[in-house]
């Protein structure tokens, strides 16, 4: 069971099962924990239910059944009242990116701290910190159709990110970015964890998981959790 030692978990899922309508289940007795901190991968096959179970993390669905707590507390059954401060606590990377088209890359980046009610006053200097910290600093007027798909990607990682989340999720992050793009982004997302928050990057690329040895694997088969060490049994990284 991941997560497990001294380090509180910041989420933990004890049997939960998803089902869309009356289909079979995507997910099926999954049980898992992460530790608050930690860096993970999520791994498994297309259609293993990777996305299905970042969307539960995420709060945009709510499962079948079994428990799920974050932050100590049972999200199954939290009140909608209380959901819109539970998701200020997460940052997203959709893999779709989901930009505002008609935004520039700084009025994306800089959207989380006005819909939370931050001052004017107190927007500029931490969203040019985080184009500056994307490597997007002359990029902070241009619209997202003139962004490269990598660019995009970045910017979207900034907005998740700018409002200091608790945990990190992200959906096949380096799937539309080049390998050397792909390294840098997950540099970004090893920065952002030795910072204090907890990283989850759901990905298809075995390589990724050679880059950051460190880090923790949950693998996904059939919609239920794999054995985590099965994982890294992936050829060594050529150079």
């Amino acid at each position: 069971m991941m997560g497990l030692s001294s380090t509180p978990n910041i989420v933990q899922f004890e049997n939960v099962g998803l089902r869309y309508g009356t289909s079979a289940e995507t997910l099926s007795d999954v049980t898992f924990s992460l530790a608050a901190g930690s860096f993970y991968f999520l791994t498994g096959p297309s259609g293993a239910g990777k996305s299905s179970l970042l969307r539960l993390i995420y709060l945009d669905q709510r499962p079948s059944r079994g428990l799920i707590r974050m932050f100590g507390e049972d999200v199954v059954t939290l009140p909608r009242a209380r959901m819109p401060g539970f998701r200020r606590r997460i940052g997203v990377v959709f893999q779709d990116f989901r930009l505002i088209p008609h935004l520039s890359a700084y009025e994306n980046i800089a959207l989380p701290l006005r819909v939370n009610g931050v001052a004017e006053s107190d927007i500029d200097t931490p969203v040019r910190e985080m184009l500056e910290w994307v490597g997007l600093s002359g990029r902070a007027s241009a619209r997202p159709a003139t962004l490269s798909g990598g660019e995009q990607q970045r910017v979207a990682i900034a907005r998740a990110v700018i409002g200091r989340p608790e945990i990190l999720v992200a959906d096949e992050p380096t799937g539309n970015v080049d390998p050397e793009m792909a390294e840098r982004l997950l540099y970004l997302f090893d920065a952002l964890n030795k910072l204090g928050t907890t990283i989850l990057v759901a990905t298809h690329d075995s390589l990724l998981l050679q880059r950051l040895p460190h880090a923790d694997v949950i693998r996904l088969d059939r919609g239920q959790v794999a054995d985590p060490a099965a994982a890294r049994q992936q050829p060594p990284r050529r150079r």
